[in-house]
């Protein structure tokens, strides 16, 4: 028998811990991120305040929670590529991946508002990013800076859709507004806050271990697995959106999602922490994510719709980043 064998049945079953670590975590942030959700929402609406601003803001930070968790832990554990990795590569696989694969299901109409506000706020949002982070640093001013930007869209936003009389669809049942009702709202908060934290701490740790192992990089690391891991509700929601035909705010919520990203998570985490920026994290996968926000806009203005086309060009496209990084 080999020397070498014990060691060998070591690594493979440090490798496999660190995979269930990993999974664990991604499961916990999922059962977390969805938890908090409704723990917030429906204590919110409990306390009378308006379901739009419910809608726009709570349930909005509610949703990118997991995102923001994964970034802080990865930026206090001094592994940035796995925050700017996470951040850019979910923007990335947003609008290629699982825009890409719900187009494959179902038509995705296109409306005013989402080339005239929502694109272009994604646009503007990377391309303030990118000016930020061009000195290899996302200082604590930066992070100000962005998530200023993000109290603001959202300020526009509330007042976008009073003028417009949007109401958000969520309500809680008020004949059911008894203490019991409550404090199980207020579990569901810390649980999901206590999922979203171990979870948080698992899939770093998991990632941190398995690019150890494999040799790769943290980029890597942070622009597939935990980009694709992270996104992976958006990718299911919006193929069973597509497949009941529920498509109306597919790219909507998408390029919300993006905007969220780069506001709200690198901003505050970067308010807490500086960020240091890879460089090819800057001159590589940050070009890819504007010409990828680029490349969307012809795609919805040809035809006022997306459809399968569509979804093949951009899972094309997402195919070739990840060849492109991995080659």
């Amino acid at each position: 028998m080999p020397e070498t064998w014990p060691s060998d049945r070591k690594n493979k079953n440090t490798m496999v811990m660190n995979v269930v670590l990993l999974v664990l975590g991604l499961v916990a942030l999922i059962l977390g991120g969805d938890v908090l959700v409704r723990g917030a929402s429906r204590l919110a609406l409990r306390f009378n305040i308006s379901p739009m601003i419910v809608g726009l803001t709570i349930v909005a930070f509610s949703t990118s929670a997991p995102e923001l968790l994964v970034s802080l832990k990865a930026a206090f554990k001094e592994a940035p590529d796995f925050s700017m990795g996470n951040v850019v590569g979910s923007n990335i696989s947003n609008i290629s991946l699982v825009l890409g694969a719900a187009c494959l299901f179902g038509f995705i109409p296109i409306n005013k508002t989402t080339a005239a506000r929502d694109w272009v706020v994604t646009l503007l949002s990377s391309v303030l990013l990118f000016i930020f982070a061009s000195d290899n640093e996302l200082s604590s001013v930066e992070g100000g800076a962005l998530f200023t930007c993000l109290i603001v869209y959202l300020v526009m936003l509330i007042r976008v859709t009073k003028k417009e009389h949007v109401q958000l669809e969520f309500s809680v049942d008020k004949s059911k507004d008894g203490q019991m009702e409550m404090a199980k709202d207020a579990g569901y908060l810390g649980l999901g806050g206590a999922l979203l934290y171990f979870g948080s701490d698992w899939f770093v740790d998991g990632a941190e271990e398995l690019a150890e192992s494999f040799g790769v990089s943290q980029r890597i690391i942070g622009l597939t697995v935990l980009a694709v891991g992270t996104s992976l509700p958006e990718l299911v929601t919006s193929i069973i959106a597509a497949k009941k035909g529920e498509t109306d705010l597919a790219i909507g919520n998408l390029l919300g999602s993006n905007i969220f990203n780069v506001l709200s998570i690198l901003g505050i985490t970067a308010l807490v922490h500086p960020l240091s920026v890879n460089e090819d994290i800057l001159n590589s996968d940050m070009w890819w994510m504007i010409g990828i926000t680029i490349g969307l806009l012809p795609l919805m203005l040809i035809r006022k719709r997306l459809g399968t086309p569509s979804g093949i060009i951009l899972l094309s496209v997402y195919a070739l980043y990840i060849y492109m990084i991995l080659k």
